[in-house]
């Protein structure tokens, strides 16, 4: 299902070079025909009215059509890179580029049909194209925590402003290995704007707050785990490098008992 809405705010472009690369684009995109979403600073605007200057454009696809889609632009004369074979690549035009994924860098966020199910549609640079919806964009941005960037307070305000339109059993589904960092940004929102903690749902937190009690009874891990390079690979590379914690699919030492 898809819906046309009148952006809250649209983003700043960074030169009127880059906003012409923009529209050049997303208009050969729908001439393209693959489906595609726009998500990053322009679905973030579309959704709370926050505009924030820009230098790129995230268009997110299904693994599928990835190379499709890089090999297009590549035929009509763009210089194209895969950043990383898991998740990124890139279409360049000069010094402007944007951004294709079809994944998160960490692995926990495939894009697949589902992601196409529940979208928006906007005018962007003369374009229409649809957005990430309001599930998806959380889902998307909840593992952005890097030292130089992060995305809490994009979650925080996507909480704030589209609270009724996030599909609450979709996003518990697509965290349910992690239902921690769930947990952390929807605490990190009640804290932020407590008279509006209503926003979220009370069966979401009473079963969160229920794993939580329930994972306190419990024993450690046997395995020494940082799962820190989930959130920034740089950050917390010294846990597996000197520290003897397993990486997220490696193996540590055993703690001492």
């Amino acid at each position: 299902m898809s819906e046309t809405i009148q952006a809250a705010a649209a983003p700043i472009a960074v030169s009127p070079s880059a906003e012409a690369y923009y529209a050049e684009a997303l208009a050969e995109l729908n001439r393209l025909g693959l489906p595609f979403l726009l998500a990053g600073t322009y679905a973030v605007s579309a959704y709370t009215g926050i505009s924030r200057p820009t230098k790129d454009l995230d268009v997110f696809c299904k693994a599928g059509d990835f190379p499709r889609i890089l090999g297009h632009f590549q035929d009509l004369g763009y210089a194209i890179e895969v950043e990383d074979e898991r998740w990124l690549g890139k279409v360049h035009k000069g010094d402007l580029f944007f951004d294709i994924i079809f994944a998160s860098s960490n692995g926990t966020m495939p894009v697949n049909d589902q992601w196409f199910t529940d979208t928006r549609q906007i005018e962007v640079f003369g374009s229409t194209v649809s957005i990430v919806g309001p599930t998806e964009l959380i889902w998307s941005k909840a593992f952005i925590q890097l030292r130089h960037r992060y995305d809490g307070a994009d979650v925080v305000h996507v909480l704030l402003k589209q609270h009724e339109r996030i599909d609450w059993p979709r996003l518990m589904a697509y965290m349910e290995v992690h239902w921690e960092v769930l947990l952390m940004h929807l605490l990190n929102f009640r804290w932020i704007y407590p008279s509006e903690r209503d926003h979220v749902p009370r069966w979401v937190m009473d079963e969160l707050m229920a794993r939580l009690n329930r994972q306190l009874d419990l024993p450690p891990s046997h395995m020494k785990v940082c799962r820190g390079r989930m959130f920034s690979r740089i950050d917390y590379q010294i846990a597996v490098d000197e520290w003897g914690f397993a990486d997220v699919g490696g193996e540590g030492e055993w703690r001492n008992e």
